[in-house]
C-alpha cells in the first residue's frame, strides 16, 4: 500500500491547479466525444451516403481543422490562451447541434467543416497553456496524465455512443454539444490567461540583429518541419481507425455497438497502462521511443487485413494502442521543447495542423486505396509506412536533441554579494603568479 501511495504521489503530486482544471476540462469534453466516433458509420448508414461521400464529409472536417489550427495557433499568441478556448468550444458546441440537424450533404458537408474549423482551433491555446504552467521538468507525466484523462472519456464514449446510435443519432451531437459547452464553463470561471507578453524573434542579417516574422521562422525551422512531416505520417495511419476500420468491420457484418466495444478497447489499455509509461521511457532516447512506437502502430494496423472476427479486430486495436501509448508522451514534450516561448501558440498549431491535414487526407486516401487496391492492400500499406517512419526517427532525432538543448533557457547563477577586496598574503600572491594557468572550460 506504501508503494501504490508513493507511486501515485510520484504521479500526480506537486503539478498546478491551472493543469487540473485543464485536465478536468479534458475529461468531460471526451467523456461527450461522441460524434466523430461514429460519423463515418451515422454517414454511410444512417444517412445512406456512399463511402467515398462520407470520406469526402470527414475530409472536409479535416479542411476545416486545418484552417482552425492555423487561425488557432495565431489568436493564441496575439488574442490570448483563454479567449481563443472559450470562442473555439463555443463555435464547436454550436456547429455539433447544426450539423445533427441537418439534411442535404451540402449542409452536412459545409457543418462539417466550420465544426472542424472551431474544434480543433482550441487545441493550439491548450498546448500551449498546458506548456505555460506545467515546468519542464514535470512535462512528461503532465503530458501522460491529460492523455490518460483524453482516453478515459474516449474508452466511456465509444461505448456509450454505440448504444446511443441505436436509439437515435442524433443524441450523439446533442451529447457531444453539451459537454463542450461544460468544459467552456470550466475553463471561464477557473482558468485564468497564461500568456506573457510577446517578444519579436530576431534573426541576425549581416552582422545586423533584425526582427523576424513569425511564419518565416517555422517555415524555415527545418528540424521541426521534418518533425511535423513524420508526425503526418504517422497521423495518416493512425486515423484510417476512425474512417475505414468502421466501414471494414460493418462489410464483415459487425454491428455498431460491437465496434464502439472493439475501439473502446484501445481507451480501456491506455487508462490501465498510461500512467506506467512515463517511468519506462524516462532516461531512454525519445528517436528510439518514438521509432519503436511507429513499428508497433504499423503492425497493429498491419494485421487488420487479416481480421475478420472481433476478437481478431480487439487484437490489433490492443497492439497499435500499445504503439500509441509509446508516442504520445515523447511527441508531446519534444514538441514543447523544440518551440520558442513567443511562439509557443503558433509552433502548437503547425504540429496540430499535421493531425488536420491527415484528417482531411486519410479518409479520402484511405477510401481511394481500399476501392482500387482492396481492403488487404490498405492495412498491409499501413504497416510499410509505419516501418518508413520508424526509420526516419532513428537518422533524423540527434539533430532534434540538439536543437531542443539549444532552446532551452540558461540558469543564471545567483549573484553572490559584494564582499571587501581583501589584498592577498605575499606567499599566496607569489603562488599566484607562478601557478600554470588551467585549460578552459567555457564553450
Amino acid at each position: 500500500m506504501r508503494t501504490v501511495r508513493g507511486w501515485f504521489r510520484e504521479t500526480t503530486g506537486g503539478l498546478p491547479a491551472t493543469f487540473w482544471y485543464l485536465w478536468a476540462g479534458t475529461l468531460i469534453n471526451r467523456l461527450g466525444s461522441f460524434v466523430l466516433i461514429f460519423l463515418a458509420i451515422y454517414l454511410t448508414q444512417e444517412r445512406g451516403f456512399s463511402e467515398l461521400q462520407a470520406g469526402l464529409v470527414l475530409g472536409l472536417w479535416g479542411v476545416g481543422g486545418a484552417v482552425g489550427t492555423t487561425v488557432g495557433g495565431t489568436l493564441t499568441d496575439r488574442w490570448g490562451r483563454k479567449p481563443t478556448l472559450l470562442t473555439a468550444h463555443v463555435g464547436a458546441a454550436s456547429m455539433m447541434l447544426a450539423l445533427g440537424f441537418a439534411r442535404p450533404l451540402w449542409a452536412v458537408a459545409t457543418g462539417a467543416l466550420l465544426l472542424g474549423l472551431f474544434a480543433e482551433a482550441a487545441r493550439p491555446a491548450f498546448g500551449a497553456m498546458m506548456i505555460d504552467v506545467v515546468p519542464e521538468r514535470d512535462r512528461l507525466r503532465a503530458f501522460s496524465l491529460n492523455y490518460w484523462a483524453i482516453n478515459l472519456g474516449f474508452a466511456s464514449a465509444a461505448v456509450l455512443a454505440g448504444f446511443a446510435a441505436e436509439v437515435d443519432y442524433l443524441l450523439l451531437f446533442v451529447i457531444d454539444a453539451a459537454t463542450t459547452l461544460t468544459t467552456a464553463l470550466v475553463i471561464f470561471v477557473k482558468v485564468r490567461e497564461t500568456r506573457q507578453p510577446s517578444v519579436s524573434v530576431p534573426a541576425s542579417v549581416g552582422g545586423a540583429t533584425v526582427p523576424r516574422s513569425a511564419l518565416r521562422t517555422i517555415l524555415t525551422d527545418r528540424i521541426y518541419l521534418g518533425f511535423v512531416a513524420l508526425n503526418l505520417l504517422s497521423a495518416l495511419v493512425f486515423l484510417q481507425h476512425i474512417s475505414m476500420l468502421p466501414i471494414a468491420m460493418g462489410e464483415d457484418g459487425l454491428s455498431t455497438s460491437t465496434y464502439g466495444s472493439v475501439i473502446a478497447l484501445n481507451g480501456v489499455l491506455i487508462v490501465v497502462g498510461q500512467l506506467f509509461v512515463p517511468r519506462l521511457i524516462r532516461g531512454r532516447s525519445r528517436s528510439h521511443v518514438l521509432a519503436l512506437a511507429s513499428v508497433v502502430m504499423g503492425v497493429g494496423f498491419g494485421l487488420t487485413a487479416f481480421a475478420e472476427a472481433a476478437w481478431f479486430y480487439g487484437l490489433t486495436v490492443l497492439i497499435w494502442t500499445l504503439g500509441e501509448m509509446l508516442n504520445s508522451p515523447s511527441n508531446s514534450t519534444l514538441i514543447a521543447e523544440l518551440s520558442p516561448a513567443e511562439l509557443r501558440g503558433r509552433y502548437q498549431g503547425v504540429f496540430s495542423l499535421s493531425w488536420q491535414v491527415a484528417g482531411a487526407v486519410a479518409p479520402v486516401l484511405g477510401g481511394l486505396v481500399r476501392q482500387e487496391a482492396g481492403n488487404v492492400t490498405l492495412w498491409l500499406g499501413c504497416a510499410v509506412i509505419g516501418a518508413v517512419i520508424a526509420a526516419a526517427h532513428l537518422i533524423s532525432g540527434p539533430a532534434r536533441e540538439r536543437r531542443a538543448v539549444a532552446l532551452r533557457p540558461l540558469v543564471v547563477p545567483p549573484v553572490e554579494p559584494a564582499t571587501a577586496l581583501v589584498p592577498p598574503a605575499p606567499q599566496a600572491a607569489e603562488a599566484a603568479a607562478t601557478a600554470p594557468v588551467e585549460p578552459s572550460t567555457t564553450r
